[in-house]
């Protein structure tokens, strides 16, 4: 078992699988940092040794937001639109659809999670 960036990584796993588990790093982003360390992204991640093990984090830690650091981003996005109350903001707020979905028919997940965290939605009555 491999920990880095406070994630457990399956130590059976090819490469680039093993790094889709770090939250911000997916299919894509996983073989190009294998592609740019020059490992090959199928060989196990239990076998790479101590000294590549260290560049993959160096190269990962400069290059791109992940876990922490990309939450704390996104929670600062959210919250300035809420403070600055655009429309988009306020659909965060409520906690419905925010980028165009219909909420007549779906959306049913999204109500669900804003009653959750305590705001009702109110269906207009016809």
């Amino acid at each position: 078992m491999l920990h880095i960036f406070g994630v457990n990584i399956a130590s059976n796993k090819s490469t680039h699988i093993a790094l889709t588990s770090i939250y911000g790093i997916g299919k894509q982003r996983a073989l190009l940092i294998c592609k740019s360390l020059g490992i090959s992204h199928e060989y196990p991640i239990n076998q790479l040794n101590e000294a590549i093990v260290y560049k993959l984090c160096r190269l990962i830690e400069q290059e791109y937001a992940i876990e922490t650091e990309l939450r704390k981003n996104q929670n600062f996005n959210i919250k300035r639109l809420l403070d600055i109350k655009s429309y988009r903001g306020l659909r965060h707020a409520y906690g419905l659809p925010v980028n165009g979905q219909r909420t007549h028919t779906n959306a049913r997940t999204q109500k669900a999670l804003a009653q959750k965290r305590g705001f009702k939605y109110q269906q207009s009555q016809k």
